[in-house]
């Protein structure tokens, strides 16, 4: 049960990441946003990420070997880099429509996969 709620919060964590990090590439189309100036828009980003550490934190507390869970370091930072990019892709898709989902991206993403194999592989 362990790895399914560290997994919850890595999902959690990154959403709030993604957000954080190119939200504010599609707020610009919202006027009040557009003026503001780059020390404005850090402190918002910085204010939003807040939130991807009150995840992330526990979440790789509760999921570490050492403290109870189910995964190692290693095991833990592929599921988080996966995760990031399975929740980027589907942020990207759904609120910048100029980007397009390619066959080379898919490519990718089986490397991914393969990497997670062979990480949690005995």
């Amino acid at each position: 049960m362990r790895g399914i709620y560290t997994i919850f919060l890595l999902v959690l964590s990154n959403s709030f990441m993604t957000l954080a990090w190119y939200g504010h590439l599609k707020f610009r189309e919202l006027p009040w946003f557009s003026k503001l100036g780059i020390v404005s828009i850090v402190l918002i980003s910085w204010g939003i990420a807040l939130f991807e550490y009150m995840f992330q934190v526990p979440a790789n507390r509760m999921g570490y070997k050492e403290n109870g869970g189910p995964f190692s370091l290693m095991e833990l930072k592929v599921i988080q880099e996966v995760i990031t990019l399975l929740v980027f892709t589907v942020f990207s898709l759904l609120f910048f429509k100029n980007e397009n989902f390619r066959f080379n991206h898919l490519i990718g993403f089986v490397f991914l996969i393969l990497a997670v194999y062979f990480i949690f592989k005995k």
